[in-house]
């Protein structure tokens, strides 16, 4: 199936992570040029960019702290300068602080709604104008279920996560005149190195809530992404696709 992304370039926040990580190989395999992003140069973002040339395409490692605002207009100017333009962009990039509410910190509640949230904003933002130059272009969010539901203990994660979905319909009014969609894709518990330092309690009892019996993988959640990024979701927009095994139902 061709989804038409071959010759688009991409930008992937929080490259670096497990879901991140799926995005940059499922775009780069479908044609796109991928510039990766993530708070350092780490060995996993390298062997991602490597694995990324090696499916034949460019890619361009970028170390920046998504939570600088002036940083993310600096970002999408190497991006296109670098490629010639920009067309998709993927926020990815998000981090978890756990406390019931009436523990938590307040640089907790900081950290996760400036990472998860204001980070997703300032690179949004930064790459309208962008898009906007190619006469059009995809926006895909990366937020969660409990953004739809809440969670105990994650009252600043789901914030930051609901919070993303409103700022993502706002950004699909706004933008969808100069042919740019904006989604959000919802993962349920994925499998991911963040997750896998959960006790066993909680993934089951996360399976136990699904209606499949299984966990998602970051592929599951990387198709998805590609399926909001191609000609074939041209009339999406201001969408929450759920990628869940049926979790929140």
């Amino acid at each position: 199936m061709d989804f038409g992304l071959a010759g688009k370039v991409a930008l992937v926040t929080g490259a670096a992570g497990g879901i991140g990580t799926a995005i940059v190989h499922a775009l780069a395999s479908e044609g796109c040029a991928v510039a990766l992003l993530d708070l350092k140069r780490s060995a996993s973002l390298q062997e991602t960019c490597a694995a990324s040339e090696t499916q034949g395409q460019r890619a361009l490692m970028i170390e920046a702290d998504v939570r600088s605002f002036d940083r993310a207009a600096e970002v999408i100017e190497q991006v296109v300068m670098h490629f010639g333009g920009l067309d998709i962009l993927v926020c990815c990039a998000g981090i978890t602080r756990d406390a019931v509410s009436w523990k938590l910190a307040e640089s907790a509640w900081d950290d996760v709604l400036d990472v998860n949230l204001k980070g997703c904003f300032n690179y949004a933002r930064a790459a309208a104008p962008a898009l906007r130059t190619r006469g059009g272009g995809r926006v895909v969010n990366v937020s969660s279920i409990n953004g739809l539901r809440g969670k105990f203990g994650q009252a600043n994660y789901a914030a930051s996560k609901a919070g993303m979905i409103g700022l993502s319909k706002t950004l699909a009014r706004e933008l969808g005149r100069f042919g740019i969609t904006v989604n959000v894709v919802a993962p349920g518990m994925t499998e991911t190195a963040m997750t896998r330092t959960l006790g066993d309690e909680s993934k089951t009892a996360a399976i136990a809530e699904t209606v499949l019996g299984r966990l998602c993988s970051p592929a599951d959640i990387a198709d998805a992404v590609v399926f909001l990024c191609s000609q074939r979701a041209r009339q999406i927009t201001g969408e929450v696709l759920r990628v869940d095994a049926g979790q929140y139902i």
